[in-house]
């Protein structure tokens, strides 16, 4: 402690620290930090390059000379804008990629001005790979019930009608921005990194109470791009399913109202389309992208669920999911928001009592 420079054993001892700042450039912030942490780069994406650039192609010492200069100039502007205001017994963890230069150069200056920053030992990468430990780990404390159904069944918002219940639950796919099927990319809303996806997942299932069983929809290992943990897959494969069995029309219906925005821009539906091409011929797909230019949706929509997402979740369920055959079954035939609500009321009350 004397020198600044400490290690933080566990994930939720951050929070005895007042303030995080993350030094490192703002790309790599992006991509993952630890939450609740600022953002205050003591190189910024352009100046990292051309120092990593100079140093590799040219000369170290130079690369050194301008790297000091971009850091102190830096270092002053955050403390001008960001923390001019901070008092005396203020106590902040510094962060960059590993502990090295960065963090440190920030943490002896706030350590000489008088106040007891810390830099983080391991820097980011430590913190990282206490994330990935806690993933191998903590998902197998809870027991799941998992919500299945064919596409269209509104497993999600089953998810979210049961939340407001008060139930707990995981939504995996609020986590990774996407729906989960080859068209379930979502407007505006990019995919997390895998990393920032993770930390996201870590922080959900810290808030949750390992005593009580905890809803979560049938998921493959793959939501989009990001990959599932293998021990939450893995607990979430064993765990009882609750089998959403709603008419074919109204999981049509549903459909067109949760994916509106795709009646909105035919073209870029048609162009998600074409990465079926492994599994449908390119007669089906040209046929399909028809209708989706004609605003035929609704034919559409019935033979997407037919010809190709049915037949994908018969398989996909039988093999995946342990307790499928044991399935408690609800049938519907309404996925309005009120027959969704009518959904969640009827699986709380067919719940056991804990």
């Amino acid at each position: 402690m004397t020198h600044g420079i400490t290690r933080v054993e566990h994930i939720e001892d951050y929070r005895f620290f007042d303030e995080i700042i993350d030094v490192r450039t703002p790309a790599e912030f992006a991509d993952d930090h630890i939450p609740g942490s600022i953002n205050c780069p003591v190189l910024d994406n352009d100046q990292r390059i051309e120092v990593g650039t100079l140093y590799k192609q040219s000369s170290p010492f130079e690369a050194k000379k301008i790297g000091a200069a971009y850091v102190s100039m830096n270092i002053a502007r955050h403390l001008r804008e960001t923390f001019l205001e901070r008092p005396k017994n203020w106590r902040p963890l510094i962060v960059c990629w590993r502990g090295g230069q960065r963090s440190g150069a920030m943490t002896y200056v706030f350590r000489r001005i008088g106040w007891d920053a810390q830099q983080l030992e391991g820097g980011y990468k430590i913190y990282r790979r206490q994330v990935l430990d806690e993933l191998a780990e903590l998902p197998r404390r809870f027991t799941f019930k998992v919500i299945c159904g064919a596409t269209g069944s509104g497993k999600s918002r089953l998810l979210q009608a049961l939340a407001q219940r008060g139930e707990p639950v995981l939504d995996l796919e609020a986590l990774s921005c996407h729906k989960g099927s080859v068209l379930g990319v979502l407007p505006d809303s990019p995919q997390p990194s895998q990393k920032m996806f993770e930390t996201r997942l870590l922080l959900d299932l810290q808030c949750l109470d390992p005593s009580r069983p905890v809803y979560i929809e049938a998921e493959s290992r793959k939501i989009g791009t990001i990959q599932v943990p293998d021990a939450l897959l893995e607990t979430l494969r064993a765990g009882t399913c609750i089998n959403i069995e709603a008419s074919f029309a109204a999981r049509v219906e549903f459909l067109l109202r949760d994916y509106a925005y795709f009646l909105k821009a035919p073209e870029w539906f048609n162009s998600r389309l074409d990465v079926l091409d492994r599994q449908q011929s390119r007669v089906t797909i040209n046929r399909w992208q028809a209708y989706a230019r004609n605003g035929e949706w609704q034919a559409l929509v019935g033979e997407l669920l037919e010809l190709h997402y049915d037949p994908l979740y018969r398989r996909s369920q039988k093999y995946n999911f342990t307790g499928f055959s044991t399935a408690q079954n609800l049938a519907t035939d309404d996925l309005s928001p009120a027959g969704i609500k009518t959904l969640a009321d009827r699986i709380v009350g067919h719940s056991p009592s804990e």
